[in-house]
């Protein structure tokens, strides 16, 4: 608690105030990351990075909301401080791991081993997404670096996966076109 009583403290402004709840609701239900891979998959090029995305956020899904929230069942913070006045409506699911924070770095992390410009990019937008959910008192510290680390291992799977997917499609189109060419 005296991270996020911190952070209360010493941190809050009306700017932060405005931004960070729109920052968290675009990792909610892993919006901006559903969205962003459904623009790559339509692009040939980028086809790839947009199935990593999807493969990643359904592994964070199963892993953290399926699995380990029920199984941990931590309360969330503003539960034990209730002084606190949320900027959000409160989640209602339980505390730990962060799961915004979890399918961000996942989706990141996965992106970012295939192309390093646009994983750059979902790096500082995931990483701000998990700076939202201790502003916003929702979360605890170790819920958030619990997230993390389970979406860096989340994500380097996820790359892995893909990887062989992809190299499996290549041989089979390589061994069609042998056949019919």
């Amino acid at each position: 608690m005296q991270v996020l009583d911190f952070i209360q403290n010493n941190l809050r402004s009306d700017f932060l105030d405005t931004i960070l709840p729109i920052i968290t609701y675009l990792g909610s239900g892993g919006a901006i990351w559903i969205l962003a891979a459904l623009i790559f998959i339509a692009i040939k090029k980028y086809r790839l990075i947009g199935i990593s995305m999807i493969i990643a956020l359904i592994l964070s899904v199963l892993i953290g909301n399926v699995i380990l929230k029920p199984l941990i069942a931590r309360i969330r913070p503003f539960e034990v401080n209730t002084a606190i006045e949320l900027l959000i409506g409160p989640p209602t699911d339980y505390s730990f791991p962060s799961g915004h924070t979890l399918s961000s770095f996942a989706v990141a992390i996965a992106v970012f081993c295939t192309n390093k410009h646009f994983g750059s990019i979902a790096l500082v937008l995931a990483s701000a997404i998990a700076f939202s959910r201790l502003y916003l008192y929702v979360h605890y510290p170790s819920d958030v670096f619990g997230g993390l680390i389970i979406g860096i291992l989340v994500g380097l799977l996820t790359y892995f996966i893909t990887k062989k997917l992809n190299e499996k499609v290549i041989m089979r189109h390589s061994t069609l076109n042998r056949w019919f060419n």
